[in-house]
């Protein structure tokens, strides 16, 4: 069965480059598809691999892979470029904030373009992927990869503090945030000045989002049926109460410090306080298992479930992941999407599976535990407990004011319910112009 599923698509992608190449016949002239990335090191490594694979076997196009400014919320390049009439025709766009984009305008629709591909394409993702990539019942980008998160702790950091690594060891489960404070304490070290020289934990650094700690608590962020963000349900109060009182108990200024000295603003991966041996426990993702690879081969470490409100709880996680998208005004649609279907098919799907530690978003080749290494096998298990940021027209919005929210928390600026009360504000009045979402 699988080789007659390979041989079908083969015979499409043979089909559509076939249409390539008769638009270029009779001159040796490639057709270009630029493709953006805000991707730094060391994902971008793979990315531009994953380009350069595809243009060694499809002769009819070329891909020109460029890294441009951004982030997950911020898309000023590609935005000034399309209203320019000089976007690229495809863009790596981080998957929550598809819905928005889509609805701004920025992106084209693929529905009828990927149904000719391939009718049944939907049932090849995983479902909460392939949901981030709708809007209004049309599709606007395909699933590339997925990421989960888990507890990365350095074996070393904990042993010299007198704890003996095996605890934290997955198959004794999730330990306690009760216990992850009282394994902290025993790393923390000041200066003489009261300057954390070492940490055992923040919750913030890294993967420690808003969204991070409110699923954690039982918190929902959103109630799609009626059209609501719901920043201040009980479980995403407690989660943000978490973390102001954390951040109270270490001392808000000497954390603070502590950030700005050892994870400033472009910060080399090689200079990261987890790889140096001042941080020993941090929330993350899949993605720095690449960085550990290529930065820190040599440091003593491992990934367990993240810490859980109370003993007995179900461990908790959230997967994000990116798409390719077209934005609107390419002139290389045919090229683009054929490109994206390859990208975020089984063939990209692999390459960046192998070199980057992220997960997949083809069930098929999460499955196939052939191309997963030792570390990789946490993040894939949590695929079946995850759960996932609401796929809402003002994803990037909500986002920013959960963060903003999530500052004022952290520094014992505003409680908890004031900072998220502000966030359901900023963000219900901009959802509202969307209603109903269904």
């Amino acid at each position: 069965m699988k080789r007659v599923l390979i041989m079908a698509g083969a015979l499409l992608i043979l089909g559509i480059l076939s249409g390539c190449q008769g638009k270029n016949e009779g001159t040796s002239q490639k057709e270009k598809v630029v493709f953006w990335t805000s991707h730094g090191p060391p994902d971008n490594a793979v990315l531009e691999n994953i380009a350069n694979s595809y243009n060694a076997t499809n002769p009819a196009v070329q891909v020109q892979f460029v890294q441009v400014p951004g982030s997950e919320t911020d898309v000023t390049s590609l935005m000034t470029a399309v209203r320019g009439g000089t976007g690229p025709d495809v863009y790596m766009l981080d998957r929550f904030t598809v819905a928005q984009r889509a609805s701004d305008g920025l992106l084209e629709d693929l529905t009828a373009d990927l149904a000719k591909l391939d009718p049944n394409l939907k049932d090849k993702y995983l479902p909460f992927a392939w949901n981030e990539d709708q809007y209004r019942g049309r599709t606007y980008g395909l699933p590339f990869d997925t990421d989960t998160r888990g507890l990365y702790y350095n074996k070393k950091m904990l042993q010299d503090a007198g704890i003996d690594p095996g605890e934290l060891d997955r198959k004794n489960g999730p330990i306690t945030l009760e216990r992850l404070r009282e394994i902290a304490r025993k790393i923390d070290m000041k200066d003489a000045l009261g300057n954390y020289i070492k940490a055992g934990f923040i919750p913030q650094v890294e993967q420690g989002w808003h969204y991070t700690w409110g699923f954690l608590f039982g918190g929902e962020f959103a109630d799609m049926g009626a059209g609501k963000v719901t920043p201040t349900h009980p479980g995403v109060v407690k989660g943000f109460q978490y973390l102001y009182d954390y951040n109270k108990e270490m001392g808000v200024h000497q954390v603070q410090t502590f950030i700005s000295s050892y994870m400033p603003a472009n910060n080399p991966p090689q200079q990261h306080p987890f790889i140096t041996g001042h941080l020993a426990m941090m929330i993350t993702g899949d993605w720095f298992l690449n960085t550990m690879r290529t930065y820190a081969p040599d440091v003593k470490y491992d990934i367990t479930y993240i810490p859980v409100a109370k003993k007995g709880d179900k461990p908790s996680t959230w997967a994000g992941g990116w798409s390719f998208v077209v934005p609107t005004g390419s002139k290389k649609k045919d090229a683009a999407v054929h490109f994206i279907y390859w990208a975020c098919g089984a063939e990209g799907q692999r390459i960046y599976t192998k070199e980057s530690g992220h997960c997949p978003t083809l069930i098929s080749i999460s499955s196939d535990e052939s191309i997963f290494t030792e570390k990789q096998t946490y993040f894939r298990e949590a695929l079946f407990f995850t759960k996932s940021r609401p796929p809402l027209p003002v994803g990037a919005l909500y986002w920013d004011a959960l963060s903003t929210a999530q500052d004022m928390v952290v520094q014992n600026v505003k409680t908890p319910l004031e900072a998220l009360r502000q966030a359901e504000q900023q963000t219900q009045s901009q959802l509202n112009k969307f209603l109903p979402l269904r």
